[in-house]
C-alpha cells in the first residue's frame, strides 16, 4: 500500500533510540524527509546515517531537550526551518520515574509530567501552527498501556494516561486546521539499550516468568510493530482516524 507520504516533512522527538528511532527510520522510507530531535549528540549522530540509508532526504538531527519549553521550540522551529515546513510530528520522549508512590516526590512527579506529557504538548503546540499553514497534516503521541490501565510507576502512568488526553483535545480543538491528532499506546517493548533489556540481564528467570505471565505471545513487542503503526496514522491513508488511542501491546493489556 502506497500510504502517501513521499515528500512529506516529519519531526520525531525522542528519535535517536529505541522505537522512536525505528518510526524515523519507517517515516523515511515511506519517502519522508525527516528531522530526528534528542538530547544526547552521540546517538543523532548514529541515527543520521542510518536515516539516509532508510530513504532520499535530506534529512536532519536536532540536539536539543523537549522537556523544557526552550528546547520544545527550538527544535520545531529548527525542524521547519530545515525540512522547509513540517507535515508530520510524532512525539516520542518519554522515560520512568519512581517505581512506587512512596518513592515519589515532587520533583520526580514534576520531571514525569516534563519529559512525558509537557514534552508532547509544548512540541505539538508550537508545530501546529507550521502544519496549518501548510494545509494540515497529523500528529501523534506515544503514550503506553500503562497510560491506560494501572501498571507502571505512578508518575509515568499519571503523564501518559494525560497524553492518551491531551491527542483527543487537540484532535478537537485542531481539526478546523486539518490537522490529525492521535494517540499510540505501546505494550512492553524490547529494544537494545531499553529498559527491558537491562531487566532481562539483571533477573533473566524473573522477565522469563514475567513474559510467560503476561505476554500472550509469549514474547516482547518490537519497535518496529510499533513504528509501523504510528506510519499508518501519520499518513492520508488514516484520513478519517483521528482523536484515537491506538494499541499495540499483542494482547497485553487487559481493557479494550
Amino acid at each position: 500500500m502506497d500510504l502517501h507520504l513521499s515528500g512529506q516533512c516529519a519531526l520525531v522527538s525522542g528519535g535517536s533510540r529505541g522505537i522512536g528511532r525505528s518510526i524515523a527510520l519507517a517515516l523515511a522510507g515511506e519517502g519522508c524527509r525527516v528531522a530526528v530531535v534528542a538530547r544526547g549528540q552521540a546517538g543523532l549522530d548514529a541515527v543520521l546515517p542510518e536515516l539516509a540509508t532508510a530513504g532520499a532526504g535530506p534529512h536532519a538531527v536536532i540536539a536539543a531537550d523537549v522537556a523544557t519549553r526552550a528546547g520544545a521550540e527550538r527544535a520545531v522551529d529548527q525542524a521547519a526551518a530545515v525540512l522547509g515546513g513540517l507535515d508530520v510530528v510524532v512525539t516520542c520522549a518519554g522515560k520512568s520515574g519512581a517505581r512506587h508512590c512512596r518513592d515519589m516526590d515532587d520533583d520526580d512527579f514534576a520531571w514525569s509530567l516534563d519529559i512525558n506529557l509537557w514534552s508532547a504538548a509544548r512540541v505539538c503546540q508550537r508545530a501546529a501552527p507550521v502544519l496549518a499553514a501548510g494545509g494540515g497534516g497529523a500528529m501523534v503521541m506515544i503514550s503506553s498501556i500503562w497510560g491506560r490501565e494501572a501498571g507502571g510507576a505512578p508518575g509515568y502512568n499519571v503523564a501518559k494516561a494525560g497524553v492518551v488526553s491531551l491527542a483527543k483535545a487537540m484532535a478537537r480543538d485542531y481539526a478546523a486546521d486539518g490537522i490529525r491528532v492521535n494517540s499510540v499506546a505501546p505494550g512492553s517493548i524490547l529494544f537494545p539499550g531499553g529498559g527491558w533489556e537491562r531487566r532481562r540481564k539483571a533477573d533473566p528467570d524473573g522477565i522469563a516468568a514475567f513474559v510467560a505471565r503476561e505476554l500472550p505471545f509469549g514474547r516482547f513487542g518490537t519497535p518496529e510493530e510499533v513504528a509501523a503503526v504510528v506510519t499508518f496514522l501519520c499518513s492520508p491513508r488514516a484520513s478519517w482516524v483521528s482523536g484515537t488511542c491506538v494499541t499495540v501491546d499483542g494482547a497485553q493489556g487487559h481493557y479494550f
